[in-house]
C-alpha cells in the first residue's frame, strides 16, 4: 500500500470515527466510556495522518 492510499484510508476511517462521535455525543443514552473511546481514537487516527503526513516516524 502507498503511502497516498494509506493516508486516504486514515482520513475516511478519522472522518467516519467523527461522524459516530458527532452521532453519540447527540444520543442523551451515550456512555461518557464510549465517548472518551472514540475521541481517543480519532485522535490516535489524526497523530498518525500528521506523522504519515509529514514523512516523521516515531518507533
Amino acid at each position: 500500500m502507498s503511502i497516498q492510499s494509506h493516508l486516504a484510508e486514515l482520513k475516511r476511517r478519522h472522518q467516519a470515527l467523527e461522524t459516530e462521535l458527532r452521532d453519540a455525543m447527540t444520543h442523551p443514552s451515550s456512555d461518557s466510556l464510549a465517548i472518551a473511546d472514540l475521541k481517543r481514537r480519532k485522535l490516535l487516527l489524526k497523530d498518525e495522518i500528521n506523522r504519515l503526513g509529514t514523512g516523521v516516524t516515531v518507533h
